[in-house]
């Protein structure tokens, strides 16, 4: 980080979430072992991490190891929809190797012993001499969607993937029972390390889908993969009607009750953690044809985020959810991984066509008005 900016940093007052990994392997470690798929992997995390930790520790008090590890396992090992690109089902139709029934549950275990390292080493050699600092190590992101009418009653795979382990020290039995020896175990120094492993819960919360149960299991046997492990099927849609208004992808439907109902299954099934979220928002599409004075009316985003926020409000004020920070996604447009440049998340507009400029939406307005009367 350059001096400028933590100078920038410290006199502005903003206190930096650093995310250590967001996808982005270096290619060299994909090439010499195949990535997230070896177990030396979480030796090289490590080293990563400490490299961080020494060289920003100063001027960082919250760190965060991984964004959304479950995206990051499905969409690059089970459809093969991101990076590395792995997959098996429809016969390698679409894929150019992989096991779409085994490197899921490979990756999401390497991601959980290098989380786990990363802060043993943290607390170890850095925790200590760094006690001025408020807030010690780090959370692991997750990029949870509440998909369901019934959410205490149908446990979201993301969470008894990565947040069982974290909390109870392994995977649920009912996982273990279902997948069988495809689910990798953990050692008993493994558990000791996982095992409360984390300060404070990330999470990234856009939208809820309906659940049910797949009792024919048709779609398991055509995919043979780790999605349909869970046994259900999640779609925006119940009887041809919507679950709620669509932002402008595909996947976001505006279902604002969903948040106060997730950190309220995330406080009664894991003690009420600390639980700050991580990202919350939605986005428009970049339609070419409409000035950017046009652009910049967002009431649809402003509606958003009352709606979610309300409820946010609702789980803190109400329910006594642990809930202690909030981020919009996004400050700015950005590029949106497959998406690209089509999708605007951002609260600033920015002019792709002219230098990058960057104009405030109407959004912006709005959440100045509701920090000053907080």
């Amino acid at each position: 980080m350059p001096l400028s900016i933590s100078l920038c940093i410290q006199i502005a007052g903003i206190k930096p979430y650093v995310t250590l990994f967001h996808w982005d392997l270096p290619q060299v470690l994909e090439d010499k072992y195949n990535g997230w798929l070896s177990p030396q992997i979480i030796n090289d995390y490590a080293i990563y991490a400490e490299a961080c930790f020494k060289a920003f520790g100063d001027r960082v008090k919250y760190w965060i190891t991984f964004n959304e590890p479950h995206t990051m396992s499905i969409q690059g090992y089970d459809v093969g929809l991101e990076a590395p690109g792995h997959c098996s089902i429809l016969l390698q139709l679409f894929c150019r190797g992989g096991n779409s029934a085994t490197e899921p549950y490979m990756v999401a275990h390497n991601i959980l012993l290098s989380h786990a390292t990363a802060v043993d080493v943290y607390k170890r050699k850095y925790k200590r001499i760094q006690m001025h600092r408020q807030y010690s190590i780090a959370s692991l992101g997750f990029h949870l969607t509440l998909r369901g009418l019934s959410p205490y009653q149908i446990p979201q795979k993301t969470l008894l993937l990565f947040m069982d382990p974290i909390f109870f020290g392994d995977y649920p039995s009912s996982m273990r029972e279902r997948v069988g020896n495809r689910l990798p175990k953990f050692s008993a120094s493994d558990t000791s390390r996982v095992k409360g492993s984390l300060d404070f819960v990330g999470i990234n919360h856009y939208t809820t889908y309906y659940i049910k149960a797949n009792s024919t299991n048709i779609i398991g046997v055509l995919l043979n993969d780790t999605l349909a492990d869970s046994g259900t099927i999640s779609l925006p849609f119940k009887n041809f009607k919507p679950i709620g208004d669509k932002a402008s992808s595909i996947w976001l439907y505006i279902v604002p009750s969903g948040m106060r109902s997730l950190m309220n299954y995330i406080k009664q099934k894991y003690g009420n953690p600390i639980v700050i979220v991580t990202e919350n928002g939605m986005d428009d599409s970049n339609n070419p044809f409409i000035s950017i004075n046009d652009a910049l009316k967002d009431e649809k985003r402003i509606g958003y985020h009352n709606d979610y926020l309300g409820n946010l409000s609702a789980a803190i004020r109400e329910d006594a959810c642990n809930v202690q920070g909030y981020f919009v996604w996004s400050l700015l447009d950005n590029w949106e991984w497959a998406a690209g440049y089509t999708s605007r998340f951002g609260l600033y507009f920015v002019d792709y066509k002219d230098n990058l400029k960057r104009y405030p939406k109407d959004s912006v307005q709005w959440f100045k008005n509701l920090l000053s009367s907080a």
